[in-house]
């Protein structure tokens, strides 16, 4: 069984002036993206055009979620719902990384957060995979679809990934990628513009990222991320730590009570009834 997973990211890596609350640096970092199967990969575009067919004024056939006004992005939010894929997101709140230590410094590295979050989102992606292929008796295999990004260095996060599945790491991590699906050498990297699977998977973030991030007003908007809510893959009957992660988790991490609230409404939406 073959997978393409496409993945973009919204928000910044900066943590040195985090904002507060309409300039500086976004407090989340989302890395986010669409699961398909091979045969729904071929649709992909027509998916992207039928969202596009709804605003016949826009004149770029090129799909980017900030770029639509508030009811566009309901409508995308909509159409996306109805199709067959899933969607997962890692949240990282960041500042939970300002401990003017260890953690800072680390983190304040050019690339580091965004590996990291790479990672976590491998592990999900690929045990999503492997548990699909196990139901149907097969075996599977992933590929993976970045939307390039000007200050990422794809060759270190190859080394990165090579390092985790050749067993190198000083520590070993509670959960691991897991192999037998994906190889590092199975990544591409692709301008946003080109790829209908990568537009897709910005709609998908960047609908989380408005959910937790707050705009220019103090406002969150969790509307469309709710309207994607069975999409979200799963894990042990939850999407919590699976297809929606936050970084730290949920008990470490620090959200205010409408944060807090979009959280449980997400995880409440997948579990009644179900997808």
């Amino acid at each position: 069984m073959q997978f393409i997973a496409y993945i973009d990211e919204a928000g910044d890596e900066g943590i040195n002036k985090l904002r507060d609350p309409d300039s500086g640096q976004s407090r989340w970092l989302m890395l986010g993206g669409i699961l398909v199967s091979a045969e729904n990969d071929r649709l992909l575009p027509s998916w992207r055009d039928e969202v596009l067919d709804l605003f016949p004024k826009k004149q770029k056939r090129d799909l980017h979620f900030r770029y639509l006004k508030h009811d566009q992005k309901v409508a995308t939010s909509e159409v996306l719902a109805t199709k067959r894929m899933g969607i997962c997101c890692i949240c990282s709140n960041k500042e939970t990384l300002l401990d003017g230590g260890r953690y800072e410094a680390l983190y304040g590295k050019k690339g580091h957060l965004y590996n990291y979050l790479t990672r976590f989102l491998l592990e999900r992606l690929t045990a999503s995979v492997a548990a699909t292929a196990r139901r149907q008796g097969e075996t599977a295999r992933l590929s993976i679809v970045f939307s390039r990004r000007a200050n990422t260095d794809y060759a270190v996060m190859r080394e990165y990934l090579e390092m985790m599945r050749d067993g190198k790491e000083k520590m070993r991590p509670v959960r691991s990628i897991d192999w037998s699906v994906f190889d590092p050498s199975d990544i591409r990297v692709e301008n946003h513009s080109k790829w209908a699977g990568l537009q897709l998977a910005d709609c998908a973030t960047s609908a989380v990222f408005s959910s937790l991030e707050r705009n220019m007003y103090g406002n969150y908007e969790p509307r469309y991320a709710l309207t994607l809510a069975k999409r979200f893959i799963p894990r042990s009957h939850s999407i919590l730590d699976c297809g929606f992660t936050l970084v730290p988790q949920r008990n470490r991490c620090p959200l205010d009570e409408r944060q807090a609230k979009f959280v449980d409404d997400l995880v409440g939406s997948w579990r009644a009834p179900g997808p």
